[in-house]
């Protein structure tokens, strides 16, 4: 048995599963980010004994913990050297932490490396031996898995696909690169385009789904008015996917996979942004390449940063 933990900017998600990626008891909780590194390592160590608590165990009946974070880590060090998601944190420890804590062995994963192990191994990505999981979000994160192995390169940092650029004169980036991928197909861009055009004067009716309120603009707002019919929402979403298919033949090109994962928020738009995508994708992606790829959803939804920080904890333990 194993925990796992999925740490967000927002969120944590701990869990108790086997190898086989059974959940025996989940705990969800807030992060207290703003608080700093110390007080978040208390959350979830909270969090993890309310896990087995809720299982029936002890920590003693456990394996290996998996911890899974958005950012740049090493996973042979465990340091988390930044995250997006918690302002502040540099060079932090985490695994050393929360190894003291718990009294169990600890392993450290970027959190869309772990998504892809997890839908690797228990979602829709069991029957593939070269896969490549994206997680279109706030961000764009991404997890490679070759030969049946995660991809993790010199220093653990291989999979920031969101930052490919796509547009050397194209939007800034919060890595302080410009035109990277996420800064034109995320969440994120989305949003930033409808406010863009709303303020331009352009007729929508987006604003109806944000209280009236530019600064209240999501993606998922823009999503509501395009079901509804909304003649820019639906134009925004077409454009992002376009982005979206760009992304996807460089992927395609470099790595001929057999099968793609999407998985993230932005993804639970559907085909309204995954079909400009297939068509952007397929013409300019080698055919014989683009043919071999199969584009598919993600199946574990929010569980699977936490189960594949499991599958890490057990292939680290079994190595």
């Amino acid at each position: 048995l194993y925990l796992g933990v999925d740490l967000g900017g927002t969120k944590i998600l701990s869990v108790v599963a086997g190898a086989g990626g059974k959940m025996l008891s989940r705990d969800y909780t807030s992060t207290p980010a703003g608080k700093g590194p110390e007080a978040v390592i208390q959350a979830i160590l909270k969090s993890a004994v309310r896990t087995l608590k809720n299982a029936g165990l002890s920590k003693d009946e456990i394996k290996a913990i998996g911890i899974a974070v958005a950012g740049i880590s090493n996973p042979e060090t465990g340091i988390l050297y930044t995250s997006p998601n918690l302002p502040g944190w540099k060079d932090v420890p985490v695994r050393d932490m929360l190894q003291r804590g718990l009294g169990i062995n600890a392993f450290l994963i970027n959190d869309a490396k772990a998504a892809a192990l997890g839908e690797f191994y228990f979602g829709a990505g069991k029957r593939a031996r070269n896969l490549i999981y994206i997680t279109l979000s706030t961000g764009i994160g991404g997890g490679i898995i070759i030969d049946g192995k995660l991809y993790e390169g010199a220093g653990g940092a291989a999979g920031e696909i969101g930052h490919m650029t796509i547009d050397v004169n194209g939007p800034k980036c919060n890595c302080g690169n410009t035109g990277c991928w996420e800064t034109l197909a995320s969440g994120t861009a989305l949003a930033r385009e409808a406010k863009s055009r709303i303020k331009e004067g352009a007729g929508t009716t987006i604003l109806s789904h944000s209280k009236g309120k530019i600064g209240l603009v999501t993606a998922q707002t823009v999503h509501a008015a395009a079901l509804e019919g909304d003649k820019l929402a639906r134009e925004l979403i077409r454009q992002t996917g376009c982005y979206v298919g760009v992304g996807l033949a460089n992927l395609i090109n470099i790595f001929n996979p057999e099968m793609i994962i999407i998985g993230g928020g932005l993804s639970h738009i559907g085909d309204m942004l995954m079909e400009p995508a297939k068509e952007v994708a397929k013409e300019r992606a080698f055919k014989s390449s683009y043919k071999a790829a199969r584009l598919v959803f993600a199946q574990l939804g929010d569980d699977a940063g936490a189960l594949g920080a499991v599958a890490f904890a057990h292939q680290r333990v079994n190595r």
